[in-house]
């Protein structure tokens, strides 16, 4: 059997604070599922040859979603009452990579996200274009669940051993 590696534009968004809004996860791009080790440099005492790094901590990016802007949106509202009100409620995002047959292959469960930026796109009177809405989320960490990780949780196929 022939394994090729699986496509990026067919994925899933789904917010553990908002499950039940399927509408409101429409994403066309999902960036910053990154994770960095930071390192601390030792100098070797002695015969003074080496500088050895070790793993202090992980360091993980912001992640980006980005889609056409969504009138009466949950998420929007949630940013907004972050941002204006200074008022967080963090949540946990499963993010998917799929099948053809719509189930995951790879899933990342990002922990502790909340609105860092949200950004409207440009208008332009010269383009026949749909307005772009970024957002922009820290969090904790994320972790990744292969295939065979989610099914051994009983995560295959949905979120619901997730609590979505």
């Amino acid at each position: 059997m022939v394994t090729y590696p699986p496509v990026g534009f067919h994925f899933s968004v789904v917010f553990e604070l908002f499950p039940q809004l399927p509408n409101d996860f429409r994403f066309q791009e999902v960036s910053g599922l990154e994770v960095e080790m930071e390192m601390e440099t030792v100098r070797e005492g002695g015969q003074n040859r080496s500088v050895h790094q070790l793993p202090v901590r992980s360091k993980y990016s912001d992640l980006t979603l980005k889609r056409g802007l969504f009138t009466g949106s949950a998420i929007t509202v949630w940013c907004k009452r972050a941002i204006e009100d200074f008022s967080f409620q963090p949540t946990n995002v499963l993010i998917s990579l799929l099948n053809s047959d719509h189930l995951p292959l790879q899933s990342w469960y990002v922990v502790n996200a909340i609105p860092k930026r949200w950004q409207v796109g440009a208008f332009n009177a010269e383009q026949n274009s749909v307005v772009i809405e970024s957002l922009t989320l820290s969090y904790t960490h994320f972790n990744y669940l292969s295939v065979d990780t989610a099914a051994s949780a009983g995560l295959a196929g949905t979120g619901a051993a997730l609590g979505f």
